[in-house]
């Protein structure tokens, strides 16, 4: 079968998918990150403004981890790739296709020297980021040389201010917006403390460091997409219906929702509402409170519990009666410790349970597990501390579910490029960053060499280093993941699963 390009459309058109050439525009927006996620939600919001001229502008990608990166990525297909949406909205199915032409070019890891000659574009405007909730931190640095990558995406970050800075005139130099994606508190504001912080270390001058402050704008943003990406299990089916092969091929639903904390300079950059896009503008908290509470969270207790009761997507545990009860547990639990009005709640949840139960697309556990430990981290941990000072006791589905996260991190082996599991008789492969699998595995080595089980869960709780705190301080929560990772060794999944629900209804 052929390859999407755009000579093939503008010879053979494309059967079912939309497509509006919009060539001959600048470059205006350095995105960190290739995944499917941004390509589904930031670029096709861009390609929805380009298409009613209101942006005129195109995006760099830059891929900022070694770890699978491309050199050719979307490059054979003119970097062209095709967003299908598919769902009920407003009570009406949806299941549109569109090949998006937002992207320009795409950069990867070790082709750091040409997204640095971006800095001196005075066409720049944006800059865009998922880097996962891993991705904003603060880990000491030395200063690279001008050769050097430099490790962390707030590290590259730095570099990148600073080579505009001094290319395009110093103080006058022209700031930009940047617009964190990645799913932590105050993501905006946390990037430009850490920017600051790194120029401080390496010494850079005080003049730059006041550009930073003055001249450049971080907002704190909140995204909402469920996106399955590329649809292996169906491929064929996308191939038939569109006529053509795209590795670039990302999934998603219909719903979107993009706040951001800007001001009116930033809303002139990217009018998102002139393009009638779904978007709010100002404080991101009470949209977070509900949103990584009760969206993000069951989303995160729900894939290791699944997988390892032998589940493969989110509609297969909402259509498991023992998984959806414990998914229903989850909200009745976090709900309680929600800021917000009761009905509005309710209706949030009601809307989370149909997106979940979305029959068209097929969003796989392991997916939502990439860098899991980060995501409980973010989505999970201020719930669980939450409700221990609100009602002096351990959220036992929380709990249930960090168990249930450490022993899917139990590995069978290492292979060079990340660790393997085991569950119901399947490999598969632990995505997460060095230190996270460093500490897994050396965890899980103690238990299989006659360790005690406890020991594995204090070590595993005890890291500060991933948590940011040493968790075992939180009383009762060690022996409380400890048994609960003791019956699912010794019982399996499925007997853990009865006994925690039997436990819950007990309770209420």
């Amino acid at each position: 079968m052929k390859t999407l390009t755009k000579r093939l459309l503008e010879t053979e058109g494309s059967q079912n998918a939309e497509y509006v050439e919009l060539d001959q525009l600048p470059e205006k927006v350095l995105q960190f990150g290739k995944g499917n996620f941004l390509r589904a939600f930031v670029d096709w919001q861009i390609h929805q403004l380009n298409k009613q001229h209101l942006f005129n502008g195109k995006v760099v990608i830059y891929q900022p981890s070694p770890h699978g990166q491309s050199k050719a990525f979307l490059e054979d297909q003119d970097f062209l790739y095709t967003v299908v949406l598919r769902g009920i909205e407003n009570g009406k199915k949806v299941d549109t296709s569109e090949v998006i032409s937002s992207v320009s070019r795409s950069l990867a890891y070790d082709q750091w020297s040409y997204a640095l000659e971006l800095a001196s574009s005075e066409e720049l405007e944006l800059i865009v980021s998922n880097t996962t909730e891993a991705g904003i931190t603060y880990v000491a640095e030395a200063p690279p040389n001008k050769e050097d990558i430099p490790k962390s995406f707030p590290t590259k970050l730095t570099m990148f201010l600073f080579e505009r800075y001094q290319r395009l005139g110093e103080r006058e130099a022209p700031g930009l917006t940047i617009l964190p994606c990645e799913l932590i508190e105050q993501n905006g504001t946390k990037l430009k403390e850490y920017t600051i912080k790194y120029a401080r270390d390496w010494q850079l001058p005080e003049s730059f460091i006041e550009w930073i402050k003055n001249k450049n704008t971080f907002c704190n943003t909140l995204v909402d997409r469920i996106v399955t990406g590329y649809p292996h299990d169906s491929i064929e089916e996308y191939r038939e219906r569109l006529g053509y092969e795209d590795k670039g091929l990302t999934v998603g639903e219909p719903y979107h929702l993009f706040v951001i904390d800007g001001d009116e300079a930033v809303q002139r950059v990217f009018p998102l509402i002139a393009g009638r896009l779904n978007v709010k503008w100002g404080d991101i908290t009470p949209y977070r409170e509900i949103k990584v509470r009760l969206l993000n969270g069951p989303h995160t207790m729900m894939f290791s519990v699944g997988h390892l009761y032998g589940l493969k997507t989110v509609q297969e545990v909402m259509e498991t009666e023992a998984t959806r009860q414990f998914v229903e547990a989850a909200f009745r639990e976090i709900k309680q410790v929600v800021r917000g009005d009761e009905q509005e709640k309710e209706a949030f949840i009601a809307s989370v349970k149909e997106r979940f139960l979305n029959p068209y697309n097929h969003h796989h556990l392991l997916d939502i597990g990439l860098n899991a430990v980060n995501k409980f981290k973010a989505r999970l941990l201020p719930t669980l501390k939450r409700f221990v000072e609100e009602k002096e006791e351990l959220p036992q589905s929380i709990v249930f579910s960090m168990a249930s996260l450490f022993l899917y991190y139990k590995p069978i082996r290492r292979e060079e490029d990340g660790l393997i599991g085991l569950s119901n008789g399947v490999e598969y492969k632990m995505k997460e960053n060095d230190d996270v699998l460093s500490l897994v595995t050396q965890a899980w080595e103690l238990y299989d060499k006659g360790g005690k089980l406890a020991t594995v869960v204090s070590s595993l709780l005890e890291a500060e280093h991933v948590w940011g705190e040493d968790l075992s301080r939180l009383p009762g929560l060690q022996d409380a993941v400890t048994n609960d990772l003791q019956r699912m060794l010794e019982e399996g999944m499925s007997s853990s699963l009865e006994h925690l629900l039997n436990t819950c209804k007990r309770a209420e």
